[in-house]
C-alpha cells in the first residue's frame, strides 16, 4: 500500500483533545470485551486508541486511562504493516485482516515484547475499527489443549474398551489354569500352571488401574495444594533418602480449592516420581534437584474457558530430559521412555487432573525438565 493510504494523523505521540468527544463515538456494550482473555482495542481510522479491554491494560503494563491518551501505534515496534491494514479496513476494502507482529510492554513491568497476532476488523459504528491481539504463544497453547483434551478423550475410550476385553477372558484363563492344577500330579507341571495363574493376577491388576480412574466418584473436599506437595516431597524423600534434593518455592497466597486431595496426590506424585526415577544418574553423583514451584495465575484459559484465577504447579527437575521421539506422546497410555515401565502414571496423572477442570503442560530439554498443572481456582 503506498504512503498516500497512510493516515494524515501523527504515527506516535497522538493526544485526545476531548476525551467526551471520543466517547460519544463508541458502541455501547463494549464493557463485554472485558471478559475476554484476549486484548481489545477500538481505535479510529487514525489510530488513535478509544477503548481498550482488561486483558489489554493487565498485559500491556499500564492502566486504562495511559494507554487511551496514546496512538495505538506507540506500542508496536514496527507498526507501518498494522497502520496500512487498519486504514485499509476502515476504509472497508476489506472487512478484515491478521498480522503478526511485536508488541511493545511498558519497560518497568516487561524486559521482553510480545510476539502477537493482530486480527484487524471494521465496526460498522463510525468507521471503527477493533483490534484483537492474541499472544502467538497463547494460541499455540490453546491448539496443544484442545489437541490433548481430544487425544484424552479418545484415550479413555480406547482403555476402556481395551480393558473390559482383557478383562473377560483373563478370568477363564485363570481359571481353567487353577482347574488342571487341580489334576496334575507333577509338582514340574504344577510350576506351568502357577506361573499362568501368577500372570493372570498381574495382568487384572494392570487391568484394573486402567479402569480405576473412570469407576471411581469424585470426592470433593477443601484441597491445600501445599498439604499436598508436602506430602508427595515426604514419600519421594522416603523412597530416595540420597543424592536427591526436593526444594520448595511456595506462594503461600494460594487459596484452597474444592477438589479431590487424594487424587491429586497421585498426580503429583506419579510426575515427581517419574523425575526422581529420571535423575538416577544425578542421584548417584549427589546432584539431583527437584523443585516444586506454586504461583497464582490470572486471566488463565483451560480448556476453552476463561478462569479469573488458577492454581500453577511447576515440577521442575535436572535430569537428562523426555527423549524427543516420545516427547509428544508421553501422557498416552502405555508410552514410557524407561525400560520397566507401564507407561501409565502420566496418563492417570493426566486423567485426575482434568476431573478438576485442570490441564497439564511439559516443556523438555536436557538438564531441564518442566511439568506445569493448571487448576482454575475459585
Amino acid at each position: 500500500m503506498s504512503k498516500g493510504n497512510r493516515p494524515s494523523a501523527p504515527v506516535t505521540g497522538g493526544k485526545m483533545s476531548d476525551p467526551s468527544a471520543v466517547q460519544r463515538k463508541l458502541p455501547s456494550g463494549l464493557e463485554t470485551f472485558d471478559y475476554l482473555a484476549s486484548m481489545v482495542a477500538v481505535v479510529d481510522p487514525q489510530g488513535q486508541c478509544l477503548f481498550v479491554n482488561a486483558a489489554f491494560e493487565e498485559i500491556l503494563g499500564l492502566s486504562r486511562r495511559s494507554v487511551l491518551r496514546e496512538s495505538i501505534y506507540d506500542w508496536f515496534t514496527d507498526p507501518g504493516l498494522l497502520q496500512d491494514i487498519v486504514c485499509a479496513v476502515s476504509r472497508n476494502d476489506y472487512a478484515t485482516s491478521r498480522v503478526e507482529t511485536e508488541l511493545k510492554r511498558h519497560p518497568h513491568v516487561f524486559s521482553e515484547s510480545l510476539h502477537v497476532q493482530a486480527i484487524v476488523t471494521r465496526l460498522e459504528h463510525g468507521n471503527l475499527v477493533i483490534i484483537e491481539l492474541v499472544e502467538v504463544e497463547q494460541k499455540t497453547r490453546q491448539e496443544r489443549e484442545e489437541r490433548a483434551l481430544d487425544q484424552a478423550q479418545a484415550n479413555k475410550e480406547l482403555i476402556r474398551n481395551l480393558a473390559h476385553e482383557i478383562k473377560n477372558p483373563l478370568g477363564g484363563i485363570r481359571g481353567a489354569a487353577q482347574l488342571l492344577q487341580m489334576e496334575l500330579e507333577s509338582k514340574s507341571l504344577t510350576e506351568y500352571t502357577q506361573v499362568i495363574i501368577h500372570e493372570a493376577d498381574r495382568l487384572q491388576l494392570l487391568v484394573d488401574r486402567l479402569l480405576a480412574p473412570h469407576r471411581r466418584p469424585h470426592l470433593v473436599g477443601d484441597v491445600n495444594i501445599h498439604e499436598v506437595c508436602e506430602r508427595v516431597r515426604s514419600l519421594i524423600l522416603a523412597e530416595f533418602p540420597k543424592g536427591l534434593k526436593v526444594a520448595r518455592d511456595y506462594d503461600i497466597s494460594v487459596p484452597e480449592f474444592r477438589g479431590d486431595r487424594e487424587q491429586l496426590i497421585q498426580a503429583v506424585l506419579n510426575i515427581a516420581h517419574n523425575a526422581a526415577q529420571a535423575l538416577a544418574e544425578r542421584i548417584q553423583v549427589g546432584d539431583a534437584l527437584l523443585i516444586m514451584k506454586t504461583r497464582v495465575a490470572r486471566r488463565v484459559t483451560i480448556n476453552r474457558e476463561l478462569h479469573r484465577l488458577a492454581l500453577v504447579l511447576h515440577i521442575e527437575d535436572n535430569g537428562p530430559g523426555i527423549p524427543e521421539s516420545i516427547r509428544d506422546r508421553i501422557f498416552y497410555p502405555l508410552v514410557s521412555g524407561r525400560e520397566g515401565g507401564s507407561g501409565l502414571g502420566l496418563t492417570l496423572a493426566q486423567t485426575f487432573v482434568q476431573q478438576h477442570h485442570g490441564t497439564i503442560e511439559c516443556e523438555s530439554q536436557p538438564g531441564q525438565t518442566v511439568f506445569k498443572i493448571l487448576i482454575p481456582l475459585p
